[in-house]
């Protein structure tokens, strides 16, 4: 079969289209022959070398394809990677079944990032419909997802936070009723203007750093930064210290969401993905793909997404030629 082989740590070039031997399930896995599969921050961070990674490897957390078995559609979480490949050995415990209504694109678009947002939202956020909401890294894999849900379970307003002009308008066609600049010096104001001067009820951030931090001071009473992720490349964007007398001084609280503890929990992550493929099928939720490309392209997607050059999903059809 053909894979995208890491042998070094190092820059997008290092991905190499390799035939390699098929992998050999373990018990309670199964063979998937992947049709798609999800290019993610995770991915370029094992690529650097950033967390314990044994080499050689094959990247990948997300995926979808044909379990071999039963041919049953599944879409499935790789968490030890695995997904830039024909033949995938996938985790029974983590695959979840396709309903007919859905393509493709849109399960493998919706299952990681999408479980993420819920999970921030939902799970971490406890949202209450008619509470504010603000939305970092907007129109990104987990954010745009995040700005539809907040929609769908009635925040307002709902605020996107996005980097360009062309995020942006992705972000406002979303459904998102305020959308601002990442860059805007005073952000904090903003979202406290954009809430009528009270500030937002939940800011959900995947970046860290300085927008975190923006966000944090632009929460009303009771407010919550919920954080999901941070960009380990920026050091202008990595963790944040929040003191006791901060959070006191606006009865304010902090969350945290790892996708992991969705993972390890079977009737967690099937009850997860049931709500986020029916809200698809009401026409609540779409993932909005920003590119397909082959496997010989993986490294020009991983270059493209550390310029933050893609929004929403970016996948690896697996099968198509250069």
């Amino acid at each position: 079969m053909n894979a995208v082989v890491l042998r070094r740590f190092g820059a997008p070039d290092v991905l190499r289209v390799e035939r390699v031997p098929e992998p050999v399930p373990a018990g309670g896995q199964s063979l998937v022959d992947v049709s798609l599969a999800g290019v993610n921050y995770d991915d370029l961070e094992r690529r650097r070398g950033d967390h314990q990674q044994s080499l050689p490897a094959v990247l990948g957390v997300d995926l979808v394809g044909r379990r071999r078995r039963d041919g049953r559609r599944v879409a499935v979480l790789m968490r030890g990677g695995g997904g830039y490949a024909q033949v995938a050995a996938a985790a029974d415990a983590h695959s979840i079944e396709v309903p007919d209504h859905l393509d493709d694109e849109q399960a493998v678009g919706l299952l990681e990032q999408g479980a993420t947002a819920y999970g921030a939202l939902v799970i971490a956020g406890r949202l209450r419909a008619g509470e504010s909401v603000a939305v970092t890294a907007a129109s990104g894999g987990v954010g745009h997802l995040a700005v539809q849900l907040a929609v769908a379970y009635g925040a307002s307003p709902v605020i996107g936070i996005a980097s360009t002009a062309a995020k942006r308008a992705l972000v406002a066609r979303l459904g998102a009723d305020v959308v601002l600049d990442t860059a805007d010096a005073d952000l904090d104001e903003r979202l406290r203007a954009a809430t009528g001067g009270r500030g937002a009820d939940m800011v959900v951030d995947g970046t860290g750093g300085d927008v975190a931090r923006a966000g944090l001071r632009g929460l009303a009473p009771f407010g919550r930064l919920v954080c999901y992720g941070f960009r380990a490349d920026d050091p202008t964007r990595g963790s944040i210290q929040v003191t006791t007398e901060e959070l006191a001084d606006r009865s304010l609280g902090c969350a945290g969401f790892w996708m992991r503890h969705v993972v390890d929990d079977r009737a967690l992550l099937c009850g997860i993905a049931d709500e986020l493929f029916g809200l698809a099928k009401q026409g609540q939720l779409a993932a909005h793909i920003d590119r397909v490309v082959s496997l010989a392209e993986a490294g020009t997607a991983h270059a493209a997404m550390a310029a933050r050059a893609t929004s929403g999903k970016v996948l690896l059809d697996v099968n198509r030629e250069h």
